[in-house]
């Protein structure tokens, strides 16, 4: 025989005998009428056959003691893969078309521990009882058809509660784990985690402890070539010393023997050499004055290192700019002293014209001009302003002006000045 285990999985489903839905009641038929049995076989019973209906099935045996009920059930050639079984604790059916078996039974049993078993084209049912006792028979006496279909829908429903609840409490492992799984890969990764760290940590450690020990080694090392540069020193102090030692005895020797060769000659000299040096000091300087004109410069420079034309050219140009601030304009009332210059004019004009205030770049320039009228980058910039305002003689007439202004510019410059102008501006 073929074990309860494979029969489970192969033709009963997970649940033992019990395979839940709707087609356990589909499959069965409240027309039959309940199977009984003793506890010897069962004798066969004439019964008008509808060909559209399931035989129903009668040749089973079945015995029992206190605790377990064994039913014997033959299954007519019929194949195991079309064989379907339902059970629950108050009812079990097998469906083998075109044969059809149920029973309604005495009392309830265990059907989560029940087993069947298959071979020898029988299928062999261990019941066991929930209490123990022995049965008068295997199906309940006096059941009509009413009974027995409430019975079967009670079945069913019971079946299709406890399917849900085995589907939730698998699905609720599932998620625990799920969860225990994430818990213990989120400890692994932290343990790795941790345990990089602590490597880190040694490492860091140990390179510190490296660096620290290479300091110490470049420490004693420069410690012992100070000892020894001034070991050197000690040395040649000490040399020094017994060379001036040995000179100071020579000269000592010297002294000595020119004294005992000529002491009155030496005397002599002496006073010759006093008289000299008196002789010789010069007399006290008079006292006078000097005086010194130096040459009227507006620059803080010295005359050589200045150019005289550029510096002339400047004088000029802060002079006629004096001029008209001083004229009475309107427009510089309201002006700084440091707005008035034209270069800060001329600078706001080249914002204005960046961001695409034409009229305000123009009106800057015109006051520029007003102050100073020899400076044709104001007249190109106007120029530039009435272009792109569309006024095409006034920018015409600008452009005219600092072409004057440069032509009037280069003819006041010296020939060889210009040509090197020329080379440092054009690369010539």
């Amino acid at each position: 025989m073929e074990s309860a285990r494979w029969w489970r999985r192969s033709t009963l489903g997970t649940q033992g005998f019990r395979r839940p839905g709707p087609e356990g009641l589909a499959l069965g038929n409240a027309s039959f009428p309940s199977n009984q049995a003793g506890e010897s076989s069962s004798q066969p019973r004439s019964a008008p056959v509808d060909p559209g209906m399931p035989l129903q099935v009668s040749d089973y045996s079945w015995q029992q003691t206190k605790t377990a009920v064994f039913l014997s059930l033959p299954l007519k050639g019929v194949c195991v893969r079309d064989t379907d079984v339902f059970c629950t604790e108050n009812y079990l059916k097998v469906n083998f078309p075109p044969f059809l078996f149920e029973a309604f039974l005495y009392a309830p049993i265990d059907d989560e521990s029940s087993k069947a078993k298959i071979g020898n084209d029988t299928i062999v049912f261990t019941l066991y009882k929930k209490e123990a006792a022995m049965w008068d028979t295997l199906s309940v006496t006096g059941v009509d058809k009413e009974m027995m279909q409430r019975i079967r829908e009670k079945s069913i429903l019971q079946a299709q509660e406890r399917a849900k609840e085995a589907t939730e409490a698998k699905a609720a492992a599932k998620r625990e784990d799920q969860k225990y799984a994430l818990s213990v890969m989120m400890k692994i990764e932290e343990e790795e985690r941790k345990k990089i760290e602590d490597m880190k940590e040694n490492e860091r450690i140990k390179a510190t402890k490296e660096l620290e020990a290479w300091k110490e080694c470049q420490r004693k090392a420069e410690e012992q070539k100070k000892i020894q540069k001034e070991e050197k020193l000690c040395q040649k102090e000490k040399q020094i010393k017994e060379e001036r030692k040995k000179l100071k005895y020579k000269t000592s020797t010297r002294n000595s023997a020119s004294r005992n060769l000529a002491p009155k000659g030496r005397n002599s000299e002496n006073i010759f050499t006093e008289k000299l040096k008196e002789d010789s000091i010069p007399a006290p300087r008079s006292v006078g004055s000097i005086k010194i004109n130096f040459t009227p410069r507006v620059f803080p420079t010295a005359l050589r290192e200045s150019q005289v034309a550029e510096e002339e050219e400047w004088l000029h140009k802060q002079a006629e700019a004096r001029r008209a601030m001083n004229t009475d304009i309107p427009e510089l009332c309201d002006l700084k002293e440091e707005e008035k210059n034209p270069e800060w004019l001329k600078d706001k004009g080249n914002k204005l014209f960046a961001t695409e205030n034409y009229l305000a770049a123009i009106n800057a320039y015109n006051l520029a001009i007003r102050l100073n009228n020899k400076m044709p980058l104001l007249y190109l910039n106007r120029a530039a302003c009435h272009l792109k305002l569309k006024n095409l003689h006034k920018a015409i007439e600008d452009s005219s002006k600092a072409y004057r202004i440069m032509k009037q510019h280069l003819r006041l410059i010296h020939p060889t000045k210009l040509y090197k102008l020329m080379l440092r501006r054009f690369g010539m």
